[in-house]
């Protein structure tokens, strides 16, 4: 009997089309009660993206199983331009909702268009058939969840609708893959002793920050992954040139800092997320998916004989207390809580029913 066979046997009983029916209406309940109180038309705010953000679980999981959402996805205007992405709302972010009348605008960014060695050309120009959801010679088009569907030529955003087609600012279509360094330590009193969060009691972790020059929010020093290189050299690479401005340094300096480095990036690390990252620069055809990755300096003798020094695309480069009233770029912020949970470091004040019992 084929799968769909099955389906249709079984909806033809009473008692699981009674519980199919019961399990409609809740989630239609759910979905109204839930709903945020925007103006449909009105252009999303920050503030609607981050209420938004938990109202679009979509049914797609990174190699975590942590559900991804849309929420800086969505946001207008696109980074570094006026354009306003047509407004989504929040029952049609998912493909499988129909949706007649979706009309997104159509950007991608003049500096993608003059052909960088970054980019790829048009998706009609000719020559160019880019082979999706396979490795295309030395540039990686599988994505890290899986196959994704490919329509009228172009690769459509596995997590929904954006609100904007084209690539905006990013070079390929369909996943940008980057990497991110979360280099850490724990946070010290001048005798080198731990330092406690007065609260929680748990010790306090501390990451390098950089400031991205493009939107001033503080991130982790990452980047994108070159054709043909691999994760742990796009890795190592970002740190350097964006927290120890590599790339400003001699050839004997920046020797220095290799030798300085390969101690800390050739231990043993934790690979914190492997997936599709909520990224302002999304488009409905092009998308960043991320591995980030923790190297921790447990006795903070390698990163003190470092100075940080912001360069690339960090405007400032320093050590950050982490916690959770950090607010990071992109999904920076959930990067760096699961970093917490993995060495057992202060994230939240808020002890939980726990302590009141």
């Amino acid at each position: 009997m084929s799968p769909l066979a099955g389906a249709l046997r079984a909806a033809a009983v009473p008692g699981f089309a009674r519980a199919l029916a019961v399990f409609s209406l809740s989630l239609a309940l759910s979905a109204r009660a839930a709903r945020c109180v925007v103006p449909r038309r009105a252009p999303l705010s920050n503030s609607s993206a981050n209420c938004w953000s938990r109202l679009h679980p979509v049914n797609m999981f990174n190699s975590y199983n942590v559900k991804v959402y849309h929420s800086k996805a969505l946001t207008s205007p696109y980074p570094g331009s006026h354009v306003e992405r047509c407004q989504v709302p929040e029952d049609k972010v998912g493909w499988l909702i129909e949706w007649k009348d979706y009309n997104p605008v159509e950007f991608t960014a003049i500096s993608v268009l003059a052909g960088p060695s970054w980019a790829d050309p048009q998706i009609h120009n000719k020559g160019f058939s880019p082979k999706f959801n396979e490795r295309d010679g030395e540039v990686e088009r599988r994505s890290l969840n899986g196959l994704y569907m490919v329509e009228n030529g172009r690769p459509r955003n596995p997590v929904g609708r954006t609100g904007l087609t084209g690539r905006g600012l990013l070079g390929r279509w369909g996943p940008n893959h980057a990497a991110d360094p979360v280099v850490t330590r724990w946070k010290r009193d001048r005798s080198g002793n731990k330092i406690a969060h007065p609260v929680t009691g748990k010790n306090i972790l501390q990451f390098v920050a950089i400031k991205r020059r493009d939107c001033e929010e503080w991130a982790i020093p990452g980047g994108m992954v070159d054709p043909g290189e691999k994760i742990s050299a796009t890795l190592k690479r970002e740190f350097e040139e964006e927290a120890l401005n590599s790339l400003q340094k001699s050839p004997e300096e920046k020797a220095e800092l290799e030798k300085q480095l390969h101690k800390l990036f050739s231990q043993e690390h934790f690979v914190v997320y492997r997936g599709y990252v909520d990224d302002p620069r999304n488009t409905d055809n092009a998308w960043i998916e991320t591995e980030a990755v923790n190297y921790h300096d447990e006795t903070g003798e390698t990163m003190d004989n470092l100075p940080l020094e912001a360069g690339d695309d960090a405007g400032v480069v320093k050590w950050v207390d982490i916690s959770e009233k950090l607010e990071l770029y992109a999904s920076h912020s959930h990067f760096i809580k699961l970093v917490t949970e993995k060495h057992g470091a202060h994230w939240s004040e808020d002890l939980g029913p726990e302590c009141c019992e």
